[in-house]
């Protein structure tokens, strides 16, 4: 399909899928693209319950995470749980070596906390860069995204066109609350992060992420140094900073 194609696909889908289950969100989307669809988890509670709705619905979705190299060594835990639980294989993307190493000598090995733009910059190496490996060739992207993670995030939508990547990406779970993820794996009983039982609402490398505290945003705990209230690594951002809507698809 072309870009202005799923440009329209994402459109239509964003109107259609708003009121379907977050498992139904998922084989709509599988029905509607032809080729390849990519679903990168980060192995936190979110993505965990998305992991458990694909496997179960066997949908031909393949799964990804990027391996940053700094991970907590509980996600390793939990990423060879859900492989042995659902039969999958969930495929590493790692940092590029040599950028990895021209990383830290520029900046030192925790560098990343000295400026906001040495932060992205580390980001731009371990995840961004990767995820882009991650997801070539791909018509489909799905994401554990929800919109009252934080305020940067509440004008989600449920599908919408990347522009920069040239695929639709989906969001199944971005009208859930995190009281709903909660009770959806434990009825299920799936496999979550340990580190989610002491405080850390939202997990990321292990050297920018702490517990949130009482009262705090879910995302407080990460790159809790920074002041400021866009705190994303660039995943889910188009270059000027702002999350990709169903807007854009109708100008695609």
């Amino acid at each position: 399909m072309s870009e202005t194609q799923l440009g329209a696909l994402a459109a239509e889908l964003n109107a259609r899928l708003s009121p379907l289950a977050a498992e139904d969100r998922l084989t709509a989307l599988r029905a509607a693209l032809p080729g390849k669809i990519v679903f990168t988890t980060s192995l936190g509670i979110e993505d965990q319950a998305i992991a458990h709705m694909i496997a179960q619905a066997g949908l031909d979705i393949a799964f990804a995470t990027l391996d940053t190299g700094r991970l907590f060594p509980e996600a390793y835990d939990v990423w060879a749980q859900t492989e042995e639980l659902y039969g999958i294989k969930i495929e590493p993307f790692y940092p590029k070596g040599e950028a990895a190493e021209v990383l830290v000598a520029r900046q030192g090995v925790n560098g990343f906390r000295y400026s906001v733009d040495a932060r992205k910059a580390c980001c731009a190496v371990r995840k961004v860069e990767p995820l882009g490996r991650a997801l070539a060739g791909a018509q489909g992207w799905v994401a554990g995204l929800r919109a009252d993670q934080s305020e940067h995030r509440g004008a989600l939508d449920v599908a919408a066109f990347d522009a920069e990547r040239g695929l639709v990406k989906l969001n199944p779970i971005f009208d859930w609350t995190r009281g709903r993820v909660v009770d959806y794996v434990e009825r299920h009983a799936i496999p979550v992060n340990a580190l989610h039982a002491k405080g850390f609402l939202s997990i990321g490398c292990a050297t920018c992420t702490r517990a949130t505290l009482p009262g705090e945003p879910e995302r407080a705990g990460r790159w809790w140094w920074e002041q400021e209230d866009k705190k994303e690594c660039g995943l889910h951002v188009s270059p000027d900073g702002q999350l990709v809507r169903a807007g854009a698809a109708g100008a695609a």
